[in-house]
């Protein structure tokens, strides 16, 4: 007998369902830069604007980009069966690195690996992977779907995404004009964002024997909606402190904080010969770090290497500048806290 794709596992019919979802939730990100291409082999972006509204006027342009998951969160997605928001984790985690130069993001890719079609979770991911370039002002104009019926389990799928940013060479942000007396600033993170979920379940799921349902009263929310809070998403943060100062440079570095913490996060911006110091107790530490570690009996050293604490962003800026940024910050909506400075030394990052 003549066997068929949809008889090992691939059904076009349905694929052709999934696909015709997706546009919409493609579009609604769509800035003046995307030039339409539905159902073209590759999304177009122009980089610069011909219309003098909109206009860059880029000198020296330098593309950034950046790629990421969203590791072991997706397993409390699947087994929670909530899929709306990881996408915004996937932006997140792309994104907010690409911000780090002092980058405007541009456009965002995704890849998506399931073992089978599933029109709804399709639609459900790309929403989440739309409403994460929505806020990241960035236009999400393409993608991938992969059917691996051999290589994954029903119910399981993968997540990766990719985005590309632009920044003029002389307002590029590396780290390297961190100077002694800069003040840090740390801004706030939503919970644990997207990293360390491998420690967290383990302490969750193993040692304190809880399930996704199960109440948590110090919390007050249950395990699924705590370890599914959206990751954060700091585009506009940048945008809004970047543009105001546009002749003097104050902002001398930037960090995303994720897997490392705080010390190995900011060591990558340091120049050789500054240190920044880090003042515990200068900012609140998050009531789900203290359950985790509760949970885990996990030595505080081990919880600031793995999870942000409570800050998921860092700027370090020149002293004068530094409360006006502080205020710039929170009349976002962002909480926002002197937590350090850079001191002379041999580019580490420290606690005091």
């Amino acid at each position: 007998m003549a066997i068929t794709y949809k008889d090992s596992g691939v059904d076009l019919e349905v694929y052709e369902e999934s696909m015709q979802r997706l546009p919409k939730l493609m579009h609604r990100t769509f800035t003046p830069r995307i030039l339409r291409n539905d159902g073209g082999f590759a999304g177009l972006c122009a980089l610069d604007f011909s219309q003098p509204l909109f206009a860059r006027n880029y000198k020296q342009p330098i593309l950034v980009s950046g790629t990421d998951g969203v590791g072991t969160k997706l397993k409390v997605a699947i087994g929670a069966k909530r899929h709306r928001t990881i996408g915004i984790d996937l932006v997140a985690m792309c994104v907010n690195d690409v911000l780090c130069t002092g980058a405007e993001p541009l456009f965002f890719l995704d890849y998506i690996a399931m073992a089978k079609d599933d029109p709804g979770l399709l639609e459900d991911l790309v929403h989440g992977i739309s409403d994460g370039c929505v806020d990241a002002e960035c236009s999400l104009i393409g993608g991938e779907t992969a059917i691996m019926p051999d290589h994954y389990q029903a119910g399981d799928y993968e997540l990766a995404g990719f985005c590309v940013g632009v920044v003029d060479k002389k307002d590029m942000i590396t780290g390297k004009e961190i100077q002694a007396g800069d003040v840090i600033l740390g801004v706030n993170s939503s919970g644990i964002h997207s990293n360390g979920y491998s420690l967290a379940r383990k302490a969750i799921f193993e040692a304190g024997k809880l399930k996704l349902d199960s109440y948590v009263p110090e919390l007050q929310q249950t395990v699924a909606d705590a370890l599914l809070e959206p990751t954060l998403i700091y585009s506009r943060l940048t945008r809004t402190v970047l543009s105001h100062y546009k002749v003097k440079k104050v902002v001398h570095g930037l960090a995303h904080i994720t897997g490392g913490g705080l010390l190995e996060n900011t060591e990558r911006i340091l120049p050789p010969s500054v240190d920044l110091v880090f003042r515990r107790g200068s900012w609140p530490v998050l009531p789900v770090f203290e359950w985790i570690a509760k949970l885990g009996d996990i030595a505080s050293s081990e919880m600031e290497h793995v999870f942000n604490m409570g800050v998921g962003f860092v700027l370090v800026v020149r002293p004068y500048f530094a409360a006006n940024i502080q205020q710039m910050v929170q009349d976002l909506g962002y909480e926002c806290w002197p937590i350090g400075e850079a001191v002379p030394g041999e580019g580490k990052s420290r606690y005091a």
